[in-house]
């Protein structure tokens, strides 16, 4: 099997290499962090830039763009250009991908598309309106490649909630900021990116060969239980 991660050099994308690395063949991309690993082809990409096709194999397995930011402030304190780069980045540089990786993903017979969003669109936070903006478009994009491509690929999304990475460090940057978020979710902890890695594997895998088209919600328990 060959998966491609984009965004692999660290958090959720890291992890993700690294259990999928135990099985099958990896190839994933760093941008601001080069990092080697025995087991895992990287290779440079930003997230505008045309994908490099030459780094990966003819046949694609498996997807997942696992490039995102965070960024935290009131509606009224965003620019249309910060909507604008969000945009970009988290939905326009994973249209790009998904194009120039197609072909290879169609060569398999088990191929799978793994997106990302965020607890945040369906449930509704606070000073979230430029991430929520982005993501719920990944939702969108989600269900529509997911009838698009069926049968021949799966495509899935996963929602979060807030997860210890270096995405999300200016939020957990001390104990008492972890302890506080730890509280506001029913299962009192934060997220590990091993906790939301394990779930993009199975979705990647044959494992999950009967869904497609969904958004799963992994996120402590924040979206649907009230303690």
């Amino acid at each position: 099997m060959n998966y491609l991660i984009i965004g692999g050099s660290s958090g959720i994308g890291k992890s993700l290499a690294e259990i999928l690395s135990e099985n099958a063949h990896v190839f994933a991309t760093y941008y601001k962090t080069e990092l080697t690993h025995p087991a895992i082809n990287y290779f440079y990409h930003e997230a505008s830039d045309k994908l490099n096709l030459d780094k990966i194999p003819e046949v694609i397995d498996g997807l997942a763009y696992c490039v995102g930011s965070i960024q935290l402030k009131p509606f009224h304190r965003f620019t249309q250009e910060d909507f604008i780069l969000d945009y970009q980045l988290q939905v326009l540089g994973a249209v790009k991908v998904i194009q120039d990786i197609l072909p290879r993903l169609k060569q398999s017979s088990c191929a799978s598309i793994v997106l990302f969003s965020t607890v945040a669109v369906q449930t509704g936070f606070t000073f979230h309106s430029l991430i929520s903006a982005s993501k719920g478009a990944i939702e969108g994009l989600t269900k529509a490649l997911g009838a698009e491509l069926s049968p021949k690929i799966r495509v899935n999304c996963i929602a979060p909630s807030i997860t210890q990475t270096p995405l999300a460090a200016a939020l957990l940057n001390t104990e008492e900021k972890i302890a506080a978020n730890s509280q506001r979710h029913p299962l009192e902890r934060i997220g590990q990116p091993q906790d939301v890695a394990a779930l993009a594997a199975f979705l990647l895998s044959e494992k999950s060969s009967w869904m497609t088209g969904q958004i799963i919600h992994m996120d402590g328990g924040i979206s649907t239980i009230k303690k």
